[in-house]
């Protein structure tokens, strides 16, 4: 699993919107602060409640200069519903290939529900250099993680 002071696994994906755009995380390492929250599945209440809960807060990451993302194994189409209606205006990225969620170590699977290969829910803030400065990994994907020290890891990135 990636921790604090490792280099952070770069990857490739798409963008959860109706134009389905490539992303490729090392396009924004050195333009500020990246944080990366990983979460089980789109409209789900915990996952919910976290994103929008990030969303609450952008114009605080934002003035501390760092970009946002949402990751899940979710369809781009899932994904665009999800922001759509929940009014969330960060890049939500579809890692449906399970790429991002293996390289940080957080595939997991909830049998009873029939879910298989999703991420755990987990927050990564990365620095200019490409380093992980923070990590947080819910011991239950129903937890939430600390937003006031995620938003401190940037201020401090």
């Amino acid at each position: 699993m990636v921790s604090t002071g490792d280099s952070a696994p770069t990857f490739t994906a798409t963008v959860g919107t109706s134009d389905h755009e490539p992303f490729d995380l090392d396009d924004h390492v050195g333009d500020g602060p990246v944080v990366l929250a990983f979460f089980p599945g789109a409209f789900t209440p915990p996952c919910t409640n976290e994103m929008v809960a990030f969303q609450e807060r952008a114009a605080e990451f934002d003035d501390a200069g760092a970009t946002l993302f949402g990751i899940s194994a979710d369809s781009p189409f899932s994904q665009g519903a999800f922001r759509e209606e929940h009014g969330i205006e960060f890049d939500l990225v579809s890692d449906m290939a399970g790429d991002a969620i293996r390289a940080y170590g957080l595939e997991m699977d909830i049998a009873d529900l029939g879910l298989h290969g999703i991420a755990n829910r987990a927050v990564f803030v990365i620095d200019d250099d490409g380093e992980v400065v923070y990590d947080w990994v819910a011991d239950d994907p129903t937890n939430e993680p600390d937003y006031d020290a995620v938003l401190d890891a940037v201020e401090s990135a």
